[in-house]
């Protein structure tokens, strides 16, 4: 085929320069056509209700409804792909103990000159196994709960539309986001993945040590003989036989008393029917003063907030100290845009002599960024202090608690 029925020159070239062309005027035209589809629907949105208004606005932000509930959805389909990656990793190391089991069982009973205390390598082994999965099911029941919060108070909310969202899913999740923390303890993690998975798999060490015990190289007639056969290295068979007891013991004992532990929000738990956790978690008192404390409001027949608002656990609190040159204005957006108060304090600046009003601002972790993007829109000079608080108490934060 010669070169004028290719379209390539004779240097191998080509005609690349005219079909890049055409591929960014393709490009271009799709662009375009994209871009006039969505002036085409907000001309009919316009069209059809009026005036093109957001649905969905969040501390100044306005989002149409199409565009957040695709953020949303992308959003939600991330998180169960990372739970999901991190379930995978958490069958993995079940499954290397196990085989690690099996293959030791193997060993062991193959020969009588076998030797037992391989089973006391491999049930270091499977501790080992054990604390790592503990780390990981603290990971994947972060990923999880943001899921979860996406279920309960965004999906949930629209299939059933008398149910409200919380008016605190989205800060929760954001704070999430923002500063990341694991939702479980580390014991509780491990009592978890002991009741589900390891207890069973240091049963069946136990018991093949037993066996080999008694069974190795002939059956033991007596109880003496069998303590004698437990015999390691300078410890009495009977000091191993009762470091082994206590050791079962101790596994037993984390396991009830992580029993009562109730944060996983990977465990299958109703959202509702909160009346046995306020309980719990608050003194008896006035049911009024509950809901305000806690941020959950409704009884056992609905409209109660998720598990995490039910942990006795309050959102990082900040302060904000604000100096700029017209804190007037600024304070107007602060209230507008971020609905938090804001305390004008009269100051004096020691260096230029020049009197001064400083903005005090009491806000939470995720406002921090909005806040800075108002003052650099009104003062790019501004002088911003952010320290943290022990605690706020007042409207919009924890409610003052009566005498």
């Amino acid at each position: 085929m010669d070169d004028e029925t290719t379209g390539t020159t004779p240097d191998g070239t080509g005609n690349n320069a005219e079909r890049t062309a055409q591929a960014g005027a393709i490009a271009g035209a799709a662009a375009g056509a994209a871009a006039g589809a969505q002036a085409g629907a907000r001309a009919a949105e316009a069209a059809a209700g009026g005036s093109y208004e957001p649905v969905w606005t969040f501390r100044g932000y306005k989002l149409r409804p199409s565009e957040f509930n695709t953020a949303m959805v992308h959003y939600y389909r991330a998180e169960i792909q990372r739970s999901n990656v991190w379930r995978s990793r958490l069958d993995t190391t079940t499954n290397w103990a196990v085989v690690t089991v099996a293959a030791s069982i193997t060993f062991v009973f193959a020969a009588p000159e076998n030797h037992w205390g391989v089973f006391l390598l491999v049930m270091l082994l499977v501790l080992l196994f054990l604390f790592i999965e503990a780390r990981r099911y603290r990971y994947y029941e972060l990923w999880s709960l943001r899921a979860r919060l996406m279920e309960t108070d965004f999906f949930a909310a629209m299939l059933v539309p008398p149910f409200a969202p919380h008016a605190d899913w989205d800060e929760t999740l954001a704070e999430s986001l923002l500063q990341p923390q694991f939702p479980i303890s580390r014991l509780e993690a491990v009592g978890r993945r002991l009741r589900n998975n390891y207890l069973s798999i240091f049963a069946i060490l136990t018991l093949g040590i037993l066996l080999k015990l008694y069974l190795h190289p002939f059956e033991a007639r007596t109880l003496e003989m069998f303590v004698e056969r437990a015999h390691l290295g300078p410890f009495h068979g009977g000091m191993v036989l009762a470091g082994l007891g206590v050791f079962m013991i101790v596994l037993l004992l984390t396991t009830l008393v992580s029993q009562g532990l109730q944060e996983a929000s990977g465990e299958v738990l109703p959202k509702y029917n909160i009346e046995d956790f306020l309980g719990d978690l608050w003194p008896l008192g006035n049911e009024s003063d509950n809901a305000a404390a806690t941020g959950v409001t409704g009884t056992a027949d609905g409209s109660s907030w998720s598990r995490l608002s039910r942990r006795k656990r309050r959102r990082p609190q900040l302060l904000a100290l604000v100096v700029a040159a017209n804190p007037q204005h600024l304070a107007d957006r602060i209230i507008a845009e971020l609905h938090r108060g804001a305390t004008a304090l009269h100051g004096q600046g020691m260096y230029l002599k020049q009197e001064r009003d400083v903005l005090l601002v009491a806000l939470t972790v995720t406002e921090i960024e909005h806040l800075k993007a108002i003052v650099r829109e009104e003062d790019p000079q501004a002088f911003i202090t952010i320290i943290p608080a022990k605690e706020v108490v007042g409207q919009g934060f924890v409610p003052l608690e009566k005498d």
